[in-house]
Parts: C-alpha cells; structure tokens; sequence
C-alpha cells in the first residue's frame, strides 16, 4: 500500500531508460519517490527481450501480467534467446499513431506494466512513473499498464498536463478512455484524439484500479495556477522545474535571447513565484539545481515537500546509463571539463534540451554529420493536418527533404538531433544499422553538477539519499 505521507526526495524520471526499474527500486526501498522514465518502454522492452533478457527479469514480470497469454504474444515476438548477435539490427515495433493497432497498445500497456512491476517488488515504498505531454498517442496505453502495475504516481512535464486528471479517473474505473491530441494545423471545429479501450486490449473485463496521485511538472505559477483552478484539471500536487534541470526545459518568457554560446537567457520574468505556489495548498518540490542537504531545508523553509534530484541519481550505480559513459562523466566533471549546454534546437519538441558536450557522442558535431538521417521511433513526431484533411506525422530529425515535403519549413530541422535513438543508445539499447554502423549515444545532464565534489566515486542510489537527507 502507498504511504500516506509525501516523499523529502523525488528521483527525477530521465531520459529513455536512465531511470530504470533498478533505479526506482533502490530509491523506493530507501524510503523515497523512485521514479521510472515512461518514454519508449514499448522499444525498451522488445529491445531487452531480443538481447537476451539477462537474469530473466522481464520474463519473470510478463508471467505476472493480469492475462498472461497477451504477455505471451508479446515474449514470442521479441525474445531472442543468448540476444541477437553483435551487429545484428533488432527487431522494430510499431509506432503509435491516432489510430494505433491493439497490438501496438498492448505492447506498450505490457512494456509500462513489466517496468513499474519491478520497481515495485520486494519493498513497499513509493514508485512513479515520468511521461512526457509532447508523446500523446502513447499516453493512455502507457499510463494503463502502470496502473495495472500499480503505481503509485504519475508525473508528467513538457507541455500542459490538463487532460491526466481525467484519463487517470476513467482509467481508474476501467472505462474507455480518449486523450484529445494536438495535430498542427488543424482547422477551427476539428477534433482529434487517441482512444484506449481497457476491454478491448485485455480482451477480458476490466476491473476498477486504484487512481495514482499525479504531479504536474511546471516552471512557472500561473501554469500552476491555471492548472488548480479547476476539479477537471487540478493535479495532486506540483513540481517547480528550474532552467538548470536536465532534459527539456521551459523556453524563456518574452522574446528568446541567446547568450555567446548560443543558449537561451533566462530573466527575472523565469525566477518562479514560489509563494504563490505555496498558497494554492498542494504538495510541491522544487527541482533544478536542488542536490545537496542545504537545498531540501531551504525548500522546506519555502514550504516545499522536498526537492527533486536528477542527474546525481543519473551517474549513480544503479542507473542504467551506459557505465563506460558514467566513468567519462564522472571524469570530465572532476578535471572541470565536463560542459552542459542547453541547446535551443536539439530537440525535435521545441523545448530547449540539455546535452553533455562528450567526443563519440551525438553532441559532436562530426559524429552527427556522419549518421544516416532518419526517424524509425518516431516518439516526438508531430501530428499534422494534410491538404486534404488526413492526419500525417513529421519530425524535425528526419531527413530534410521529407520534412519540408511534410510542409515543415527547413530551418527547423537545423541542428535538430534525433533524440529517440540517441537516448536509447544511451541506455544501451543502440539499434546497429547496415554496415556496422550504431547509433551514437546522445547525453543528457542537468547543468548544476556542484554535487560531485562532495558524491564521489562509484556510489550508489542511497548514498544520494543519505547525502540529502543529512541534517
């Protein structure tokens, strides 16, 4: 059963893969909020499953799923026993789309379902689950399959959160469940959305599931207050991003302004109200540049829960991040080479993107030219109306041509980095493409990396906890 009381400490959800199960599981059994990323859990798992599945965690998880049959589809198309072979292109699944086969929820329903399952086992502390509003089409599936699981919360950032309140409800009474979509062009009157029919995935009746508190992740108090205005939208509580936290971030109020290096300026129009946020009357925690004991009491002091911590559990022991990029992190931070930039244009969404300046990766710009530009995840598209009314997808990432015959203007795609595949190698997923060639690594930090004079070495996910939580 989840505590009634609010987490000091939220594990920051990141990347793809970053914030694995392993992770959230350490965090939790230490008390606090362990967060798994949600994002591309459909592509994490029939990419695990294909590499072997190494001591049998996710079969073991997937005999656990409430109609273990549909599990078994899922374990007969992906899993390769010993893993595919060295250089060998994995299996590829199916995008989701406004219209998505049952076959394609239903990986994602049983992809979301196996993670938080195994953050959740042996312990019974808090887990949640960190989805992003830019991947819409994705949402309820996933969403569902974490609730099966029983997870405890869900956070979601990058854009508007207004419609989860509602999805978690239905989903909750195991009612069908629609999430409007936003398709670019569409035309006043015009409504579009994803469907997920619980009934029909299962294939069985579905019962009624406990409801997840959800946290809106916003960087500013009037999103907060737009948000808790209203029953229909009001989140359980918040998380106030900083600039300075990894992945995606808020664009600077007003007109951008670069600084020398080409990174958005921020002002005193970004600083957030936190007062105001305080009189709302909801949990929140204060993230971005919040990793060390003297930030949590100042927090507390705001009136804040707690904070929440991402990169320092990023290069922990249990993060999935690659661990020979963890060990050249750890490395250039201590010789002050290690450079986070906050990149305008790296990322398909729009948001500025945090990249970790690192040679091999995909942040080097020779490295990037070299890769074959192309969009086969396909997570950050962007649906959009076609002349003739049908909905089609695009992505700044993929090859200049076919965007600009999409009727996306050519400067969005430069210096656009395709995020899905670059994080995934991250995580140590990369797809290997014809000819030997892997997809790069592609980084992502928060810039505030003072932590790691004082965190040093191969430590662990409690040894965060402990480290934030000394009085």
């Amino acid at each position: 059963m989840m505590t009634t009381e609010v987490p000091s400490v939220i594990q920051g959800g990141m990347g793809v893969g970053v914030s694995g199960w392993r992770l959230a599981r350490a965090v939790a059994r230490a008390g606090q909020l362990g967060v798994v990323s949600g994002v591309a859990l459909d592509a994490q798992l029939a990419r695990r499953l294909q590499r072997g599945d190494e001591g049998g965690h996710l079969r073991r998880a997937l005999a656990r799923f409430p109609v273990p049959a549909l599990a078994a589809t899922v374990l007969d198309r992906y899993f390769v026993p010993g893993g595919v072979p060295d250089g060998r292109p994995m299996r590829p699944v199916p995008k989701l789309g406004l219209r998505p086969r049952i076959q394609a929820q239903l990986l994602t329903v049983v992809a979301n379902f196996a993670e938080v399952l195994l953050a959740k086992e042996g312990h019974d502390g808090p887990v949640g689950v960190n989805y992003l509003e830019k991947i819409q089409t994705a949402t309820p599936a996933a969403v569902y399959g974490a609730m099966l699981a029983g997870v405890d919360y869900v956070l979601m950032g990058a854009g508007l959160p207004t419609e989860i309140p509602r999805l978690l409800d239905t989903l909750a009474a195991g009612r069908p469940a629609t999430l409007p979509v936003t398709v670019h062009g569409a035309l006043p009157g015009e409504s579009h959305h994803v469907t997920l029919d619980p009934a029909e995935v299962l294939g069985a009746a579905a019962g009624p599931l406990r409801r997840p508190r959800f946290l809106a992740i916003v960087s500013s108090a009037t999103l907060a207050g737009y948000l808790a205005r209203d029953a229909a939208t009001r989140p359980d509580g918040f998380v106030l991003e900083g600039p300075v936290a990894g992945g995606h971030s808020a664009r600077p109020r007003g007109r951008l302004v670069l600084d020398a290096g080409g990174e958005p300026v921020y002002g005193a129009r970004d600083h957030i109200d936190v007062p105001s946020i305080a009189a709302l009357g909801l949990p929140f925690w204060l993230a971005g540049g919040q990793c060390g004991p003297e930030h949590l009491a100042a927090a507390r002091r705001a009136g804040a829960a707690g904070i929440q911590v991402g990169t320092a559990f990023a290069l922990c022991r249990e993060s999935a991040l690659d661990d020979g990029l963890k060990r050249r992190l750890r490395g250039d931070a201590a010789a002050g080479t290690l450079t986070v930039r906050n990149d305008v244009r790296a990322s398909p969404t729009g948001f500025p993107f945090k990249t970790a300046s690192m040679a091999g990766t995909a942040s080097d710009e020779r490295v990037y030219a070299a890769r074959p530009r192309l969009c086969d995840l396909g997570y950050l598209r962007t649906p959009y109306r076609r002349e003739n009314g049908a909905v089609g997808y695009r992505c700044p990432a993929e090859p200049v041509d076919e965007y600009v015959r999409k009727g996306g203007p050519a400067v969005d795609t430069e210096g656009s980095r395709c995020l899905c595949n670059g994080l995934m190698s991250t995580a140590g997923l990369g797809q290997a493409r014809p000819g030997g060639y892997l997809e790069p690594p592609l980084v992502t930090l928060g810039q505030d990396l003072a932590f790691l004079s004082r965190l040093t070495g191969d430590y662990a996910a409690a040894d965060v906890i402990r480290f934030l939580l000394r009085t």
